[in-house]
C-alpha cells in the first residue's frame, strides 16, 4: 500500500484529490496539509511514501517544502502537482529534489499512475515539463558568467534601488556599481535597468 501525503492550499482541490486517492486499491491517503509548513510537519509525523504537493502555498511554498521534507526524509518521493509550467518553477522543484512534475490539467488516471511511478522510484514528468528540462540542458545559463557580487547588485536592482542606494547597501562606490551593471547588461543581453529587471522577473531570479 502506497501512503500519500497530499498538500494543497485549495480545499476543493484537496477534497477532489483525496477522493481520487481513496478510490485506489493500492494507494492510501495518509493525511493532508494546507500549506508548506504543515506539509513538512505532517511528513515528519506520518512518514508517507509519496508527498503530492502544489507549489504555490502560503507560509512556505512547494519548492521550500520539498527541500525541507527531503532533508529530513530523503527516502520520500515528492511529486509536484501544480498549475504552473514556467521554467523557473519546474527547474526549481526538480533541483530541490522533486522526483516528478505534473500539471493539474492531467487526467485522474495520470495522477494515479504518477503516484505509483513516484513510489517505484521513477520520475513522472508532464511532457511540457520534460521539454523544459531538455531545453534547459541545451541552453547555457545566462547567470553562469555573473559573479556573486553582480548577482547581489542585480537582486537590489530588481527591488528598485537606485545606484546610490545599491552602493551604500553593498559598501562599494557608485562607479563600481555602474561597472557591475555594465557587465550584467552584457551577460543578459539587455541594454538598461528596466530590461534587466524584466529579464529577472521572467526567469524567476530573486537573488
Amino acid at each position: 500500500m502506497i501512503r500519500v501525503l497530499l498538500a494543497d492550499d485549495h480545499g476543493v482541490i484537496r477534497d477532489g484529490l483525496g477522493r481520487l486517492i481513496a478510490a485506489l486499491d493500492d494507494v492510501e491517503l495518509a493525511g493532508t496539509a494546507s500549506d508548506g509548513e504543515e506539509a513538512v510537519e505532517r511528513a515528519r509525523v506520518l512518514e508517507p511514501d509519496v508527498v503530492l504537493l502544489d507549489l504555490e502555498m502560503p507560509r512556505l511554498d512547494g519548492i521550500g517544502a520539498t527541500w525541507r521534507i527531503l532533508a529530513e526524509r530523503p527516502g520520500t518521493a515528492v511529486l509536484v502537482l501544480t498549475s504552473f509550467s514556467d521554467r523557473p518553477r519546474i527547474m526549481g522543484a526538480l533541483e530541490a529534489g522533486a522526483c516528478g512534475y505534473l500539471l493539474k490539467d492531467v487526467s485522474s488516471d495520470d495522477v494515479a499512475e504518477g503516484i505509483r511511478a513516484a513510489a517505484r522510484g521513477e520520475s513522472p514528468l508532464d511532457p511540457r515539463a520534460a521539454r523544459t528540462v531538455l531545453n534547459a540542458r541545451r541552453e547555457p545559463d545566462p547567470l553562469e558568467g555573473i559573479s556573486q557580487r553582480e548577482r547581489e547588485v542585480l537582486a537590489l536592482l530588481v527591488q528598485g534601488m537606485p545606484n546610490k542606494l545599491i552602493a551604500r547597501r553593498l559598501e562599494i562606490s557608485e562607479k563600481t556599481v555602474k561597472a557591475h551593471l555594465t557587465r550584467i547588461f552584457r551577460e543578459l543581453d539587455v541594454t538598461d535597468r528596466t530590461q534587466a529587471a524584466l529579464w529577472a522577473e521572467r526567469h524567476g531570479f530573486t537573488g
